[in-house]
């Protein structure tokens, strides 16, 4: 795949939205709080989607919909 960073939504119903477009979404709950805390970084895209290089399992959370 093409993708440089990892894609984040801000918001569940848009990571639904997004997530809808190739079947029943799989949403993942990143704690980005606490990457922020270790001094991960994220920026912001022109087209508003938050971006981060990586995120760590540790900080990964699943709940299936």
């Amino acid at each position: 795949m093409s993708r440089q960073h990892v894609h984040l939504s801000s918001d569940l119903e848009t990571a639904k939205k997004v997530g809808s477009r190739r079947g029943k979404p799989k949403i993942l709950t990143v704690q980005s709080g606490a990457m922020h805390k270790k001094k991960y970084e994220f920026f912001l895209s022109e087209n508003g989607v938050w971006l981060t290089n990586l995120v760590p399992a540790e900080f990964i959370e699943f709940e299936d919909l």
